[in-house]
C-alpha cells in the first residue's frame, strides 16, 4: 500500500449522469495542492468556500463550493478535498481532466475505501457496508448497510475473537505443564467460556445468514414434475408472462430467472424443467441444470398438481431433500372438489384464477425474514463471505472443544488459532491481497 498511497487520485463522486450537483473528489498527499490550484486560493480546513474552478490558461470551468479535509480525520486518513461543481458530466471530467493534468491520477473503483481501510479508518466489513448502503433497494437494507458501517456488526466480531485469543492463550500456557490435568490449571473455566463463545458463534451465524439474504435475496427455486404449472406460478409471482406456458409437458427446457420483491424483500426466483424419469437429450440437460440450482438453494417452492400430490411428491422429494427450507404448493386446487386447509409446509393455490396467491405471498414473505420477525432492530448486512467465515470458525471452536475433552492441548490451541484468524477475515485483520482486491473492484469509481 505505501507505494499506491504516495499517489494522489481523482474521481467523480456521485451517479453517472447530468444532476444539479456533481462532485469531484481527491485523496492523497498533493490533494490540498492541487485542489488550491483548480480553486485559484487557499482553502481553509473544514470549510466551504465559493470559488471558480480554472483550467491551466486561467479560464473559467465553473463555480460551485471546495472544502478540504486534512488527514488523519477525513475518510480516508489522507488529505481530501471535495469540489462540488454543476452535475455536467463535460464539467466534472473537466474537473478531473485539470486534476490529473496537476499530478493526480485516476482512482480505480473503490480505491477511496480501500485507503480508509489501509488507513485504519475503517475495517473490512464496515468497508463492504459502504457499497451495500449504495445498493440498497429498499429502506429496510439501507438501515442493515447502516449497522454494519457504524461497526454493529464488527464489534461483535471484535469480541469474540477477543474471547477465543484468551482461551488459546490459556491453553497454550496450560501445555507447559503437561504433568498436570487440565482441570488443575482451569480446564472447568475453560470450557464453560469456549461454551459460551460457541454459543455467540452460532447466534452471530444466524444473523449474518439473515443479513445475508437481506442484501443478496433469497435464492429461490420452483422445482416440480412436467405439467404441474410451475411456469405458470412464475407468470404470476412476476406480474408477467416471463415464461413460455403450454399443456405439453416438459416445455420448459432451460432454467428461466426472475427476481421480485415483496414488501421490500428480494426472491430470486428460478423456474425449472420437469422432473421425471426419460425425456429427450434437451429435456435432460434442463433437468441437470434444475439439480444444479437446487444445490444452492436457500428455498424451494415445490409444486404438485393438487389432485396428484402423492404421485408429484414421490418424483422430486429425495431431490429437495438437501435444500434448507422446502414450501409445498399445491397447484390448480380450482379443479378439486374440496380444497383441503393449509398447513405451515403446503399452500393451495390455482396460477389460473389467482385462488390462495395471496396466502402463498404472505407464506414467502414469513420465509424470506425468517427468524427475525417483523422487527428489524439491531439488524446488520452481511455477505457471503462472511458467513462462511462464521461457519468455519463455529467449526474450528467445535473441534477446539473436541479436542479439550480429550485433553490434547495442542490441537485444542492450534484449533482456537484457525477460529480466531477465521474471524480475522470478516474485518480484514487476516486477509489475502488478491481477497481485498477482488473485495473493492466491485465497489464504484468514486468510492
Amino acid at each position: 500500500m505505501s507505494d499506491v498511497a504516495a499517489d494522489t487520485i481523482a474521481a467523480i463522486a456521485t451517479a453517472a449522469g447530468a444532476g444539479g450537483v456533481g462532485i469531484v473528489r481527491l485523496s492523497g498527499p498533493d490533494a490540498l495542492r492541487i485542489g488550491e490550484r483548480i480553486c485559484g486560493r487557499a482553502l481553509k480546513p473544514r470549510y466551504a468556500h465559493h470559488v471558480r474552478f480554472v483550467d491551466d490558461h486561467g479560464e473559467t470551468i465553473d463555480d460551485g463550493i471546495a472544502l478540504s479535509f486534512p488527514g488523519p480525520h477525513s475518510f480516508t486518513g489522507e488529505d481530501i478535498v471535495e469540489l462540488q461543481a454543476h452535475g455536467s458530466p463535460i464539467v466534472l471530467q473537466q474537473l478531473v481532466a485539470r486534476a490529473c493534468a496537476l499530478g493526480a491520477r485516476h482512482a480505480r473503483p473503490g480505491e477511496f475505501s480501500e485507503r480508509a481501510f489501509f488507513n485504519d479508518r475503517l475495517d473490512l466489513a464496515q468497508a463492504e457496508a459502504i457499497a451495500d448502503l449504495i445498493a440498497a433497494a429498499d429502506t429496510r437494507a439501507a438501515r442493515a448497510a447502516r449497522r454494519a458501517l457504524e461497526g454493529v456488526f464488527s464489534q461483535r466480531v471484535n469480541a469474540l475473537s477477543a474471547r477465543l485469543l484468551a482461551l488459546r492463550v490459556h491453553v497454550e500456557a496450560a501445555i507447559d505443564f503437561a504433568d498436570e490435568s487440565l482441570d488443575t490449571l482451569g480446564g472447568s473455566e475453560v470450557r464453560a467460556k469456549l461454551a459460551q463463545a460457541q454459543t455467540q458463534l452460532t447466534q452471530l451465524l444466524a444473523e449474518a445468514e439473515r443479513g445475508r439474504k437481506l442484501r443478496d435475496g433469497l435464492h429461490t427455486v420452483i422445482v416440480g414434475p412436467p405439467n404441474a404449472g410451475k411456469s405458470s406460478l412464475l407468470n404470476v409471482l412476476a406480474g408477467s408472462d416471463r415464461a413460455i406456458v403450454t399443456d405439453v409437458a416438459g416445455t420448459t427446457r432451460d432454467t428461466l430467472h426472475e427476481t421480485i420483491r415483496l414488501d421490500g424483500l428480494e426472491l430470486h426466483l428460478v423456474d425449472t424443467a420437469g422432473l421425471r424419469e426419460g425425456g429427450d437429450a434437451i429435456e435432460r440437460e434442463g433437468m441437470r441444470r434444475a439439480r444444479l440450482e437446487l444445490e444452492r438453494a436457500d428455498l424451494a417452492l415445490a409444486v404438485l398438481v393438487a389432485s396428484d400430490v402423492e404421485a408429484g411428491h414421490s418424483a422430486i422429494a429425495d431431490v429437495i431433500a438437501s435444500v434448507p427450507r422446502v414450501l409445498w404448493i399445491h397447484n390448480k386446487a380450482d379443479l378439486l372438489t374440496d380444497v383441503p386447509p393449509d398447513s405451515s409446509a403446503v399452500v393451495h393455490v390455482s396460477a389460473v384464477t389467482g385462488a390462495g396467491i395471496a396466502t402463498l405471498h404472505q407464506r414467502l414473505r414469513a420465509l424470506a425474514i425468517g427468524d427475525a420477525g417483523e422487527s428489524s432492530e439491531g439488524e446488520f448486512s452481511a455477505r457471503a463471505r462472511h458467513v462462511e467465515a462464521l461457519q468455519r470458525a463455529s467449526a474450528h471452536a467445535d473441534a477446539a472443544d473436541d479436542e479439550l475433552e480429550h485433553e490434547r492441548l495442542e490441537l485444542a490451541a492450534e484449533e482456537l488459532r484457525l477460529a480466531h484468524d477465521a474471524l480475522g477475515e470478516i474485518t480484514g485483520r487476516v486477509t489475502a491481497d488478491d481477497m481485498l482486491g477482488h473485495i473493492f473492484s466491485t465497489f464504484c469509481i468514486g468510492k
